[in-house]
């Protein structure tokens, strides 16, 4: 299937209501611009922007976006940009090089390179309603999706053990840097940051699904979803930013390196005399880039030359929920508001803007959620893995006082 195929959603599940809602939701490959190379300029040669930067311009300045064809290459211009700046390289795996299988509910995937192979296993879930084949949503670790909401729901669950790819804490523990599994299979990405390697190990079940087909799995890889909160919530952001067969993200508590902006959450420390939110000077480096910190640590960071909003828009024409809570402010929602209103600029363009939403309140513990965030991440699942069409997904909650954030401001420049 060629490019232009898959864009008019000859074989893709698409929504069907209107010329601009027949735009993809999901694609059948990992990633529809691969060989998009855009400059990459150090500090030296950056601009300096203390606002956010303006998703619809090509790197290299010569042009906006217009068309969705053109925003299919500004996309992989910044997933080429998140790779070399912030997470490292995400491998890309020729078909020829995996092998999957099913036995009963166990999906095992074994990735082969040179001479060394990496066995990934996770369990599926099935639902006991429906029949398939079945959307499946992708848990980090354990799904944070409340039971009573999956269970009157055909809707499969693939739970992701993150740490066979790598751990936690890379430079840490009994293995301790370069001897986890990735590394074994790619020693030559040894200073990757994690999510760039989580975000492979995700890509590379969904290849098996694709390898074995809906016959054998009962999962239909054109319905994706993935999810996960904190720490794993920018797992499940960066995963579905990644690879789009991801029809679905819900990112949810995700923080700073999350939804959170690096500029506004900068912004939002320099108020103060001790750190109040995590920003690129006090996240976890087993996670991202050193390099990340080094050349845009502090001030630097308005010579980046993207920010997070741009890693959410990497996932339009898709869809994706952001979840909050207020009661955590180490998380940045102030800036992880700034950063989801200025992505929804994009989907607005192409007029899909029920494809992203958020819902920003307290009153909870961390990776819960308040009966109002189940309402909308059930709206999210019926309307994107379900299919049905008379769903309201126009989701935009925030606590009142967060109307007082100038985002526009923060996108100013923009045409």
């Amino acid at each position: 299937m060629n490019l232009k195929s898959f864009l008019l959603c000859s074989a893709l599940y698409c929504l069907s209501a209107g010329a601009q809602q027949s735009l993809p939701v999901s694609f059948p490959v990992e990633n529809t611009a691969p060989d998009v190379l855009p400059p990459f300029p150090d500090v030296a040669h950056s601009q300096a922007l203390e606002t956010l930067t303006d998703p619809f311009l090509f790197s290299d300045g010569s042009a906006r976006v217009k068309t969705f064809a053109q925003w299919q290459r500004r996309r992989g211009e910044i997933v080429q940009e998140l790779q070399h700046y912030e997470i490292g390289v995400k491998p890309v795996v020729p078909r020829e090089n995996i092998s999957a299988r099913l036995v009963g509910n166990r999906l095992s995937v074994s990735v082969w390179h040179f001479e060394d192979t990496l066995t990934l296993n996770a369990t599926i879930r099935y639902p006991k309603v429906g029949s398939g084949p079945f959307p499946l949503i992708i848990a980090i670790s354990r799904s944070t999706i409340p039971d009573s909401l999956m269970s009157t729901r055909p809707v499969a669950i693939l739970e992701y053990q993150f740490q066979q790819v790598n751990s936690y804490t890379q430079f840490g523990g009994a293995a301790g840097r370069g001897n986890y599994p990735f590394d074994r299979l790619y020693p030559y990405y040894q200073q990757n940051g994690a999510y760039s390697e989580w975000a492979w190990g995700v890509s590379r079940f969904i290849d098996a699904l694709q390898i074995l087909g809906p016959e054998v799995t009962k999962i239909d890889t054109g319905r994706l979803g993935i999810c996960g909160c904190s720490f794993a919530g920018k797992m499940a952001l960066f995963a579905g930013a990644l690879d789009e067969r991801i029809a679905l993200t819900i990112a949810q508590e995700s923080g700073g390196g999350g939804v959170a902006t690096w500029r506004y959450s900068y912004h939002i420390n320099s108020q103060s005399e001790k750190p109040q939110v995590e920003a690129i000077d006090n996240t976890d480096y087993n996670w991202f880039l050193q390099q990340l910190k080094d050349n845009y640590g502090g001030d630097s960071v308005k010579f980046l030359p993207y920010d997070h909003h741009e890693l959410v828009t990497a996932i339009c024409p898709r869809a994706i929920l952001v979840l909050g809570n207020t009661d955590y402010p180490w998380l940045s929602d102030p800036s992880a508001y700034v950063s989801v209103n200025a992505a929804q600029k994009v989907w607005q363009h192409f007029n899909i803007a029920d494809r992203i939403g958020y819902c920003i309140e307290g009153g909870h513990p961390h990776c819960m959620f308040t009966q109002t965030q189940a309402r909308h991440v059930a709206a999210y699942i019926d309307k994107f893995l379900l299919g049905k069409d008379n769903v309201d997904t126009n989701v935009h909650e925030a606590p009142a006082d967060y109307a007082n954030i100038p985002v526009d401001h923060w996108t100013q420049g923009w045409k």
